[in-house]
């Protein structure tokens, strides 16, 4: 009786390929890129904030700089991953 009880369990809890990609977006890689996407952005404000507070010395301007540069670069890329991502699942039809 409980193997059949078993069964019945799994057979419940079976899922196409289409709900599973579904929910590794939703539950998984969607919160990440928007995670990476709020990173980027909080390293470019810090960025913003060292540049202008270091305005007299040009090391630390520069500091700053990179700091803006990089946050660019990872929310360029975290974009350009989202983009990637939303044009495979539209060619294949998800």
């Amino acid at each position: 009786m409980s193997l059949n009880l078993i069964k019945t369990a799994f057979a419940e809890t079976t899922i196409s390929t289409d709900q599973l990609i579904g929910n590794i977006l939703t539950n998984i890689i969607n919160p990440l890129i928007t995670l990476m996407v709020a990173v980027a952005i909080i390293y470019f404000l810090w960025g913003v904030f060292g540049f202008v507070r270091n305005a007299e010395s040009s090391e630390e301007r520069k500091k700053g700089g990179l700091h803006m540069l990089y946050g660019v670069i990872g929310l360029f890329i975290m974009v350009t991953a989202y983009g990637i991502l939303n044009l495979l699942l539209g060619t294949i039809g998800k």
